[in-house]
């Protein structure tokens, strides 16, 4: 747990190292005023994690002790280096999320609750939490059966959930990154500029480029889109172009309101 117990200062420093830099190293202007958009995204933030972390964190703590008592799950089917566990822990969480965030997209039902994520007109470290209630309580139970299935270790989940944090904040953020920095990087992990084609309002560019930590799913699952001109791309969804619809309480009320796209 002492792992675990540093997750909250990692989270908020992020936040608060990436909106420095997205004042001195901004890839681009924004397009709405930073404040309007932020009175949005970080209650949601601050809703989502104080419910999850009130639901999910004992619950998947006392499931993971337990599968590690009884030996339950795949990865303790088989005498593995427990190194072995946590890097195989880490992949597979990360895999069923991209799944997850697949299906997001794929199904309508799911995509109405996703849809909040998408609807920021801008993009930077305050949008990577930036989702609904529903979509973020639904991931905690995946987790869980994911954890079940698999035995995933202790330490892997919690080293899991640092670099998704981590991960996230980062590949959302609007900095400017060196081109030969995110052409390496992508080769195993998520730059800025493969996610952002994700925000694109563009259907055909926002159906790609699932990944959280790991690009490699995207690559051997043929979801990965890169050859876009950054410079053109419209962050958003084509239904909700107007700020004064995405206030804090739209965006919770957004899920049971007609329009899809």
């Amino acid at each position: 747990m002492e792992l675990y117990a540093v997750k909250p200062y990692l989270y908020w420093g992020g936040v608060a190292f990436f909106l420095l830099c997205e004042q001195v190293f901004s890839y681009r202007v924004p397009t709405v005023a930073r404040t309007r958009r932020w009175l949005a995204n970080l209650p949601l933030s601050i809703l989502n994690g104080t419910i999850y972390h009130l639901l999910y964190t004992s619950a998947i703590v006392a499931l993971i002790l337990a599968g590690q008592e009884r030996n339950l799950g795949l990865l303790n089917v088989w005498p593995l280096h427990e190194w072995f566990k946590i890097v195989a822990g880490i992949l597979i969480l990360d895999f069923f999320i991209y799944l997850w965030h697949l299906l997001t997209h794929a199904l309508p039902f799911l995509w109405r609750f996703h849809r909040v994520h998408h609807s920021d007109l801008n993009m930077d470290v305050t949008t990577a939490n930036r989702f609904h209630l529903g979509e973020f309580l639904v991931t905690g139970l995946i987790r869980l059966a994911v954890i079940y299935t698999f035995g995933i270790p202790l330490t892997a989940y919690f080293l899991f959930e640092i670099l998704v944090n981590m991960s996230v904040q980062f590949h959302h953020s609007s900095i400017r990154v060196p081109s030969w920095f995110e052409r390496v990087w992508v080769l195993l992990f998520v730059p800025p500029f493969l996610h952002r084609i994700h925000h694109s309002v563009r259907i055909k560019e926002r159906d790609s480029n699932y990944g959280v930590i790991f690009s490699v799913w995207d690559r051997m699952l043929g979801t990965l889109t890169t050859e876009v001109v950054q410079e053109k791309i419209v962050i958003g969804i084509g239904s909700h172009r107007e700020i004064e619809q995405l206030g804090f309480w739209r965006l919770l009320a957004l899920p049971f309101t007609r329009n899809t796209p």
